[in-house]
């Protein structure tokens, strides 16, 4: 004979190795098989309670179905409880054994004893197939009209998985619930709203009927909330809290949108509120359904003050998970009533000192959303404060936002132009492009800024020069404005420079070995503008000079056109002007997903360059799309430069079409030529006609660095030469996954773009999967002008967000 279960647990336990306990296992299966095999029905139920167990433990016991069946069967209420409980442990809907217990099911529905129908309510509402649903939902309809409020609230519980499974059966229930409300028992109540909720859930249609029972809802609430302690519902001092939570619920699904369900539940929502202890965890329940009641139906104002200040209460409270809510339902009103909210906004940033870091991250999200014209200054400040001690996760997020309402609420230039400016010296390397170009064009744009904000920029480069965004940025603005530091006034002067403290300042930071080629970039530039601002041109130009044979090719291309300019007195200093004021632009993102903040430290890659001059100041976006990303056209492009053309883009801010290295002219003639435009100067031919092509072309590498390779296969039609269609597709060589891939696209104003969804934004490492999107281009001006595209790609690769950019030009004939 088999062990008794305690028995057999106790061995179980005892055993020291997983090999131990199989072979207790096994030895008691044997037995229990023996026992089946000789029909012992005394032992039966014993036995299916150890198989119980045994498949806990995650053992095989099929072959203890039939068993299960053979004690539902028996009349006894023993073998029933067994037999039913092993139904729904080791059975499930899929079983086709199911449709033999379908008779014995209706058979016990329909008996004398509660207990008994109750089991087989409990397992019908556990795991009936859609067929035995329909074949007893006759039963279950009767059972709701039962006298005995035991097997009225278990027909409740059941109906909600019949009518789950069998949905058109619903008109017959329907009736059937209104008297579930009359019932004086908790029980029948707490089922009957739970299934009014479920029906109104899956049909709104119910929604009107049940508009009428509001009232009859209203008052079994008021009876909980103004009874007095009633000690079979009590709660920790709240009468039946669970069924006020049921309560609550439905009325904001029947009060949603309906001003005269609202208007009788207003009295009764505000008793609640103000009521319900919260000192409690169980009242904080009641109270936070209450507020969610609040904030979805048509409350008037002084309802939904209440609320938040209930909310309010929340965030007071030394419970972690009541704070997260309370943040997280702030989060989703502060747009209904935003002053309301306003008035706990200390508290909310007390939240970022908290060390819970799923607060302090709902905290800022709430932050965000309060910030208006009138505290921009104090939660900037706040903000600016928790950057300083952000961790990683944090840092990236926060200073995008934190520029975003910087520039949108900012309450003057100057106030503007410092805040940024702390944030990039905080965490320039997790900031945008977009930012780093508004701040640049908001300088520029702003005369009675140059001067302070050349001041501030060797201030800040001078006590950090680590961040690479704000090394570009004030790259840029001392290129341009660098003269002002000497001639400031007295009064408005906030550092006093000399012309070589300045340049040995730029001349530390670019031998720095932390510097990225970027901001070497940036810094070679601003010392060739300088060199028609300062006196030392001398000292700029040998500075300029030891860069001529730099292993960089784009540094060392740099410094030696740089070089030959000093040859050309008459045109330098007017190359070298300050650039005019230039309108911002926007690059559109091509995919549907949000743009990821971009690193300042963008790669350097090289595309064919184009066969004829164009002016890449005048690209228009063309990209239908729902997010947007400002593109900086007042900073010097991070990008190669292939003819003598690009070095007037290089000086004037205007990004310059990337190329292969192009091998210095001998003649300085020749280059100065390209330059200068002269009256005399012949505009350069137009071909008579460009080819025409026909089919796919062979597929372009029109992008490759360490974390991204984009491939163009591009195909044409000789019927229609001035459309082109490109299927561009990605792959990741790294070894570490890219996430968040977006891809942007930007073209000139006579070029027409249409662009397809993207197939993903995952890219997996090591080449082993691409991701693709489709885009046709028609050109307007076909065999005048060449088909160009500016195309800018955004990730996250190890945490960090990632930015690069470059040009792309077609064969002739696309």
């Amino acid at each position: 004979m088999s062990k008794r279960l305690r028995d057999l647990i106790k061995v179980a336990r005892a055993a020291k190795t997983a090999a131990e306990e199989r072979e207790i296992i096994q030895k008691e299966q044997a037995a229990i098989r023996d026992s089946f095999r000789s029909e012992e029905a005394e032992y039966r139920h014993r036995n299916v309670a150890k198989l119980l167990y045994i498949s806990m433990l995650g053992y095989n016991t099929q072959y203890g179905q039939m068993e299960t069946l053979k004690l539902i069967a028996s009349n006894f209420y023993s073998d029933k409880r067994i037999g039913y409980l092993a139904l729904m442990l080791l059975l499930d809907e899929k079983q086709e054994i199911l449709i033999l217990v379908t008779s014995h099911m209706k058979n016990d529905l329909n008996s004398n004893n509660q207990f008994i129908a109750g089991l087989a309510l409990c397992a019908l509402g556990n795991i009936s197939s859609s067929g035995i649903a329909r074949d007893l939902a006759p039963d279950v309809e009767k059972l709701l009209g039962s006298t005995n409020p035991y097997l009225r609230k278990k027909a409740a519980l059941c109906a909600i998985r019949v009518l789950r499974k069998c949905p058109d059966l619903m008109e017959n229930f329907v009736p059937r619930i209104r008297s579930l409300l009359s019932d004086r028992n908790h029980g029948v109540l707490l089922t009957g709203v739970t299934l009014m909720t479920e029906l109104c859930e899956t049909d709104s249609h119910n929604i009107e009927f049940f508009k009428r029972l509001v009232p009859t809802l209203v008052r079994i609430l008021k009876n909980l909330v103004m009874s007095g302690y009633a000690p079979e519902y009590d709660v920790n001092g709240i009468t039946d809290p669970y069924l006020q939570v049921r309560i609550l619920k439905l009325l904001r699904i029947l009060g949603k949108g309906d001003s005269e369900s609202t208007d009788i539940m207003n009295d009764i929502l505000a008793q609640v509120a103000t009521n319900t202890d919260h000192a409690r965890n169980v009242g904080n329940a009641v109270l936070y359904e209450c507020v969610q009641t609040i904030m979805n139906i048509e409350a008037e104002d002084g309802l939904r003050l209440l609320a938040i200040n209930v909310l309010g209460r929340f965030l007071a409270n030394k419970d972690n998970n009541i704070r997260y809510v309370a943040l997280a339902t702030l989060g989703k009103v502060v747009s209904a009533d935003i002053d309301a909210v306003q008035r706990h906004r200390n508290t909310i940033v007390d939240c970022l000192k908290d060390p819970d870091t799923s607060i302090r991250k709902r905290a800022l999200e709430l932050i965000y959303s309060l910030v208006n014209e009138s505290n921009i200054k104090i939660l900037a400040h706040e903000l600016i404060i928790f950057l300083q001690t952000a961790s990683v996760e944090f840092r990236s997020d926060l200073a995008v936002n934190l520029c975003r309402v910087t520039e949108k609420f900012s309450p003057n230039k100057r106030w503007h132009v410092d805040t940024i400016l702390r944030v990039l010296s905080i965490a320039g390397n997790c900031v945008s492009d977009e930012v780093c170009s508004n701040l640049v064009g908001l300088i520029a744009s702003s005369p009675e800024l140059h001067s302070y904000a050349v001041q501030k920029m060797v201030i800040a480069l001078t006590n950090d020069y680590t961040q690479q965004t704000l090394v570009q940025v004030a790259a840029w603005t001392i290129g341009e404005f660098g003269d002002l530091l000497l001639t400031v006034p007295a009064s408005e002067r906030e550092i006093t420079v000399s012309e070589s403290d300045v340049i040995d300042l730029l001349d530390k930071i670019i031998r720095d070995p932390a510097t990225n080629a970027l901001s070497k970039d940036y810094i070679l530039t601003a010392l060739m503008k300088l060199t028609s601002r300062f006196s030392n041109a001398q000292k700029l130009r040998s500075v300029i000079a030891r860069y001529q044979t730099n292993m960089d090719l784009e540094l060392q291309s740099r410094a030696v056109e740089y070089t030959k300019l000093f040859g050309w007195e008459a045109v330098r200093d007017s190359l070298l002007e300050r650039i005019p004021v230039l309108e911002q632009r926007e690059m559109k993102s091509a995919s549907v997903t949000s743009p990821t903040p971009s690193s300042s430290s963008s790669s350097r890659t090289q595309a064919p360059a184009p066969k004829k001059e164009a002016s890449l100041l005048d690209w228009e976006d063309d990209l239908p799309s729902t997010t947007t990303t400002n593109t900086s056209t007042s900073a010097p492009a991070p990008v190669a430069a292939p003819a003598g053309l690009d070095i007037l883009s290089e000086i004037f801010g205007g990004p310059a079409p990337s190329a292969a290295p192009v091998a210095p002219s001998s003649s300085g003639l020749d280059f100065l030529t390209s330059l200068t435009p002269t009256p005399s100067a012949a505009p350069t031919p137009v071909p008579s006609g460009p080819p025409v092509l026909n089919g796919p072309l062979p597929t372009m590498t029109v992008f490759q660095s360490p974390s991204a390779i984009i491939y163009f296969d591009v195909l044409k039609q000789s019927s229609t030469p001035n459309i082109t269609v490109v299927n561009a597709s990605f792959a990741n060589p790294s070894g570490s996954s890219v996430q968040n891939f977006d891809f942007k696209v930007a073209v000139p104003k006579h070029i027409k773009l249409q662009v397809n969804p993207p197939s993903g934004n995952v890219l997996p490492p090591h080449n082993s999967g691409r991701v693709t999107q489709a885009f046709k281009l028609m050109n307007t001006l076909h065999g005048e002008k060449p088909l160009l595209l500016k195309i800018k790609m955004d990730y996250i690769r190890d945490g960090a967000p990632v930015s690069e950019m470059t040009d792309v030009s077609f064969p002739e004939g696309c």
